[in-house]
């Protein structure tokens, strides 16, 4: 790992560790909540907090260029273990900023105090609340980063199953999409990515999962079905650990006949786009015309 930069990203960052005690994971999200805080741009939006019975949840609305027909329900990611409001704070002021849309974010519950369905319960609820109150299913934007990745994909396939309305489109930053830590990318990226480690993915994941098994789709989504899937734009950074759970997620969308944009930056690591700096900033850009050409047909 000779990258200096890459070597200090991954000494101060808090997923780089193990997560697999209690003092680990309070270190952990008093962190990300910090690095969250630290990382939001300013001055551009308006966020608003309020709560869904127990659930603690913000809205984004940007100042400018503010088109309110189409919203953006945002999942956190910190693998299930980690990540609250303030943490969730930094992408979804960046979404709001980039699209126009206002944008929501909530703080699921947490493992390995309310292992699954406790935040699968919480996406459920937050989604039925913003398709009969806010904007129909068809003006929605799923998005989700790393863990929260995983969710909207398992969200959106519940849905599916269930016969219900479905999201217009995806934006995934480095899904989670395999709990079985078994990609390729997990050791050729090991030392080059300064965001995340193996061990830290793993513990998360039997926090999260408990006696489950990581081939189920209620963890894995990659294993699911997406037939008659909503287009889905993922980016990734060419350094990331879980930069195969994005490239297999495009094949097996591919292979159903659905619609999947992969955006792979060649210098960028576990979603990159949270930090400050003209990589981030080029990203949300292409996000953004992403999104334009998807809802206005133009770029």
């Amino acid at each position: 790992m000779k990258n200096p930069l890459v070597k200090t990203l991954k000494a101060a960052n808090f997923m780089a560790g193990k997560a697999g005690t209690e003092a680990e994971i309070k270190r952990h999200r008093k962190l990300a909540e910090w690095a969250g805080r630290l990382a939001t741009p300013k001055g551009e939006t308006e966020r608003r907090r309020f709560r869904l019975g127990k659930i603690r949840c913000e809205e984004v609305r940007p100042f400018f260029a503010h088109n309110p027909e189409y919203v953006i329900l945002y999942c956190h990611g910190g693998g299930y273990v980690s990540g609250g409001l303030d943490y969730a704070g930094n992408l979804s002021v960046k979404l709001a900023m980039a699209t126009g849309f206002t944008v929501y974010s909530f703080a699921y519950r947490l493992a390995p105090e309310h292992p699954y369905p406790a935040a699968e319960e919480d996406v459920n609820a937050v989604w039925e609340y913003l398709t009969e109150n806010v904007a129909d299913a068809a003006h929605v934007l799923l998005a989700g980063d790393s863990a929260g990745g995983n969710m909207a994909l398992c969200l959106t396939q519940r849905l599916l199953a269930e016969g219900k309305p479905v999201p217009r489109e995806l934006l995934l930053f480095s899904p989670w999409t395999d709990m079985t830590g078994t990609a390729e990318s997990y050791e050729t990226n090991q030392d080059i990515d300064p965001i995340l480690s193996k061990e830290f993915v793993l513990n998360s994941a039997r926090a999260y999962m408990g006696d489950g098994d990581p081939e189920d789709a209620a963890f894995s989504p990659l294993f699911g079905s997406f037939e008659n899937f909503p287009p889905v734009y993922i980016m990734a950074g060419r350094n990331g650990i879980l930069l195969d759970d994005s490239v297999r997620l495009k094949e097996r969308i591919d292979q159903a006949g659905g619609t999947a944009e992969l955006d792979i930056e060649e210098k960028g690591w576990h979603v990159y786009q949270q930090m400050p700096g003209s990589m981030a900033r080029e990203a949300m850009k292409r996000l953004a015309a992403h999104v334009t050409h998807t809802i206005y047909g133009k770029c």
